[in-house]
């Protein structure tokens, strides 16, 4: 199976870190949304598609690429992210928008990690952030995990 790891990361790099370690795992190929087209996502069997989180969802970039995806057949996805905040269930649904655009695509999605990472955007930054020592060795195992238990 050919996997792809695509994903936006910024500020201080924590979703790249991230996407590093599912990479290795899956032996994927890893671009940024800036090198990824269309056409590339077309080539691969599965696909993680994760950014950062900014005002309770996916970046702007990584959403008008999944928009610009055509309608496929036979393909899976999963979702990651990183944020400084933790994801509640009941009160944060950081994947909705992503997940229901995949899926509008017809994309089988798998499965979706988040983990911590620092955020020091606007006033955060004043105080120097918060999440400061994330992602964290425990951040990557759980990573690699999840991405052994995508390959079973």
């Amino acid at each position: 199976m050919k996997s792809l790891i695509v994903y936006k990361s910024i500020h201080h790099g924590n979703t790249e870190k991230i996407a590093m370690v599912l990479a290795e795992v899956l032996q994927a190929k890893l671009l940024s949304t800036r090198e990824a087209t269309p056409q590339i996502i077309g080539r691969y069997d599965l696909i993680g598609f994760g950014s950062g989180i900014y005002f309770g969802k996916h970046h702007h970039k990584l959403l008008s690429l999944v928009d610009d995806l055509p309608q496929i057949k036979d393909k899976q996805a999963f979702i990651f992210s990183t944020s400084g905040i933790r994801k509640l269930p009941i009160i944060h649904n950081f994947n909705k928008e992503l997940r229901k655009k995949l899926l509008s695509k017809n994309y089988k999605v798998i499965g979706n990690f988040s983990c911590r990472g620092i955020d020091s955007y606007g006033p955060l930054k004043l105080i120097g952030g918060i999440q400061k020592k994330h992602p964290d060795q425990d951040d990557f195992d759980r990573a690699a995990l999840f991405a052994e238990n995508l390959i079973k």
